[in-house]
């Protein structure tokens, strides 16, 4: 963390310049001082869905088994 109290000019002028530049949506890059936004996914998502199913099965058989009483 920089705790200086002032930037240089060239400093100060790198600084506008990022924070000026529009986001560009169309072609995203992970910030290279984020690595973990490099990785993708590791199945984490299958299993989320396999979860879900799994209570969506549990609960349409409790559905069924107290219609059935």
């Amino acid at each position: 963390m920089d705790t200086r109290e002032s930037k240089t000019p060239q400093e100060e002028y790198e600084h506008l310049r990022e924070v000026r530049m529009p986001e560009d949506y169309e072609h995203p890059e992970p910030d290279a001082e984020q690595p973990e936004a490099q990785r993708p996914a590791k199945g984490w998502h299958w299993l989320l869905l396999a979860v879900a199913v799994v209570t969506g099965l549990f609960l349409a058989y409790r559905l069924m088994s107290v219609a059935w009483l």
